[in-house]
């Protein structure tokens, strides 16, 4: 297929690539022109495990960057992948799908014949169907369910997993009252539906929509379960991680996202939560469970610090932090709970240094008075105690013998030689 993709963040220049690998015919276009120059060189603009190899491959053939609104005239489909950032309130900022939803239109209004256009930005209930579909068809002149079909097809895509999130997902929500619409987009993904592993849902559009944030809302809600009884069996003094791994073994639970810690962080889980807690009041529900849900993520990293404390007075020590990124095998520091342990740290007087291996570039800007070290061992050199806040496969194994106080809360449960490290009772995350 001939498929044009708007936008070229995360999820847009991820979905490009991995469709130019499956054999079609891709053009993202964007409207930064260094992220188009980057793309059409053959280098991926941001960082995520297996993207760079593919860009290079289909760049210039099968895959190519441009600003012109106009090349969606040359494919078939569209997938509009653009950031819904959040307010104050919590709820969705839709400016910037409104405005390329007028580009959109403005350049279908040249093209004869059907076009499909897909939401895959994460949106609520009522937005493809009440503002990207009205907006496109006032400008192109098509009609929707005429020449003009409308699809909402979320995406699940976790960073740092993102290629093998798209290529091999449990599942693919369709959602639409086009029989075009869903045509095409059964195309679009006929190599990824056709394995055993991979559930083809096909529902009508709100029901899309909601999904994505079921999905979050869910996955948020039991993290924060895990931490609160994480909390809990500190407070019985009892192995939290003993506990949770045997509730993990009753299969109506699992024992994924089942690790108590720092919480949830990233881009994702905090926009969608507290959008779907903005909608629904909107709607005159009150979401009281998912209140509570963001109520104890919010605490974590403060009693993090807080066990830290306990045994490193912190005015003017010197406390590395391991991990910057939101979580491992990305470059992305939104929503990091690492940056809110820096921030309590300072508070409290504490001197901070930390290490990532690829994120602190990004933290810099805006935390000038870091001391960013090369590696984690120059980090811990001479520092009076030590936190661990993404986990890092490097971390397993760490070298604590230049610290002049070995103590370290570990918010990630990374699997430390305890022989080298001298562990204070109940400190250990």
């Amino acid at each position: 297929m001939n498929v044009s993709i708007i936008g070229s963040g995360y999820v847009g220049t991820t979905i490009a690539a991995c469709l130019a690998d499956l054999g079609h015919d891709v053009v993202n276009v964007e409207i930064d022109e260094d992220i188009v120059e980057t793309i059409n060189a053959g280098e991926a603009p941001i960082h995520e495990a297996g993207l760079a190899e593919r860009i290079a491959a289909h760049a210039g053939d099968g895959l190519r960057a441009t600003t012109d609104y106009g090349a969606v005239r040359d494919t078939d489909l569209t997938l509009l992948c653009l950031p819904t950032p959040q307010n104050d309130d919590g709820s969705l900022d839709l400016a910037i799908m409104r405005a390329a939803s007028e580009s959109l239109g403005d350049a279908l209004a040249e093209k004869e014949g059907d076009h499909v256009v897909v939401v895959k930005s994460t949106v609520l209930p009522g937005t493809t169907e009440g503002v990207v579909g009205p907006i496109v068809q006032e400008r192109s002149g098509k009609r929707v369910g005429g020449d003009l079909h409308l699809a909402m097809n979320p995406e699940f895509l976790r960073m740092s997993t993102a290629v093998a999130d798209f290529l091999e997902p449990d599942k693919v929500v369709v959602g639409t009252d086009s029989s075009v619409a869903r045509g095409a987009v059964r195309e679009l993904y006929e190599p990824i539906v056709a394995r055993e592993e991979t559930h083809l849902v096909e529902t009508g559009v709100r029901e899309a929509e909601l999904i994505k944030y079921a999905n979050n809302a869910f996955l948020a809600a039991k993290v924060s379960l895990v931490n609160e009884l994480g909390n809990i069996s500190k407070a019985y003094g009892a192995d939290a991680y003993e506990v949770l791994d045997a509730v993990g073994l009753d299969d109506r639970i699992s024992d994924r996202f089942l690790r108590s810690g720092l919480g949830w962080g990233g881009s994702c889980f905090p926009k969608d939560v507290n959008a779907i807690r903005a909608g629904a009041r909107e709607q005159g529900y009150d979401p009281s469970l998912l209140d509570a849900v963001v109520e104890v993520n919010d605490k974590q990293p403060r009693k993090l610090v807080d066990l830290l404390e306990a045994e490193v007075p912190l005015e003017g020590a010197r406390i590395a932090v391991l991990g910057l990124s939101f979580k491992p095998d990305t470059d992305d520091v939104r929503k990091s709970r690492a940056l809110d342990v820096i921030d309590y740290l300072t508070e409290r007087g504490a001197d901070v240094v930390a290490y990532d291996p690829v994120a602190s570039e990004n933290v810099r800007p805006d935390y000038p008075h870091v001391e960013y070290a090369d590696s984690a061992s120059e980090a811990l050199a001479g520092a009076d105690g030590a936190v661990v806040a993404t986990d890092w496969a490097e971390f397993d194994d760490l070298d604590f013998s230049g610290m002049n106080r070995r103590v370290l809360v570990d918010g990630r449960r990374i699997a430390v030689d305890e022989g080298g490290l001298e562990v204070y009772e109940g400190l250990t995350w």
